[in-house]
């Protein structure tokens, strides 16, 4: 299991995130982003892939597009789908793994936001995923997904991480009003490209007196440009654009030295070829 698939996880996903990105938000605008690109592209249908807790899903719904989410997570699922209902939307939300799933209908765009993509653990499987989502375009239908460039300092750092060495990351309050707060351990092996490591949830009383403590798995690959590029030339896509960010700022695509100029979130515009 991973971290998403945890009940206690996915109950408590949006709150820890809020607390994650009150001072810094890596991610800020992306659910405008995400609009304005169903907006674009969506005429033919939209799918959500690794919906989880619904955070692009249920904005879509809110504004107009009705799409379909699909997450590997039952509690993920589960989670969306109480919040779906609370907001009295009608969303087809099922379960299902973006390597295999079939949605049984083709769209003419799929988004994977955020960390999605990098959940996948190996070539092999990005690869299945890129060829499945494929399947389910429209001719010329649009596939979304984010990478981040690997920044060598981190990598180093995370190379000589062992996984007891805690690092304290946030403090939130959980479902059932009770402080928590979140260390993790991430370890990078160059080899694989994987980080791995565990989350650790400490949950206090009112007192302050420790009265639990949780581990939670987490693994992801970071992946290169360049890889992009080939799996998405090998799965029948091309390369349309790259954004840093969500802000509107793109990537000029011919030039090789960008990485090195940039720490950067990047967005991937793909077209069905």
């Amino acid at each position: 299991m991973d971290l998403h698939d945890f009940k206690d996880v996915a109950e408590n996903y949006d709150s820890y995130l809020e607390a994650m990105y009150r001072d810094f938000d890596a991610h800020e605008g992306f659910q405008e982003f995400y609009l304005e690109l169903a907006k674009k592209y969506g005429g033919g249908g939209v799918i959500d892939v690794a919906c989880g807790t619904g955070a692009v899903l249920l904005y879509l719904a809110e504004h107009g597009v009705i799409a379909d989410g699909t997450d590997l997570s039952d509690e993920m699922c589960r989670v969306c789908r109480e919040k779906a209902e609370e907001k009295k939307l009608k969303l087809n939300i099922f379960q299902g793994n973006m390597t295999s799933f079939d949605a049984g209908r083709k769209y003419s765009l799929a988004i994977i936001a955020r960390s999605g993509f990098m959940h996948l653990p190996d070539q092999k499987s990005q690869r299945a995923a890129l060829e499945n989502l494929n399947r389910h375009l429209l001719p010329g239908g649009i596939l979304t997904l984010n990478t981040f460039d690997p920044w060598p300092p981190v990598q180093a750092q995370q190379i000589e991480t062992k996984l007891d060495d805690y690092t304290f990351r946030l403090e939130y309050v959980n479902r059932d009003g009770l402080r928590e707060k979140i260390y993790n351990a991430i370890s990078y092996n160059p080899y694989t490209q994987i980080m791995s490591g565990n989350w650790k949830f400490v949950t206090y009383d009112d007192s302050g007196k420790i009265i639990g403590e949780r581990v939670r798995p987490l693994t992801m690959r970071q992946t290169y440009r360049w890889e992009i590029f080939l799996l998405s030339e090998l799965c029948g896509f091309e390369v349309v654009d790259i954004y840093r960010g969500y802000k509107g700022d793109k990537e000029d695509l011919n030039d090789p030295n960008s990485a090195s100029k940039y720490k950067s979130n990047l967005v991937w515009i793909l077209r069905k070829k």
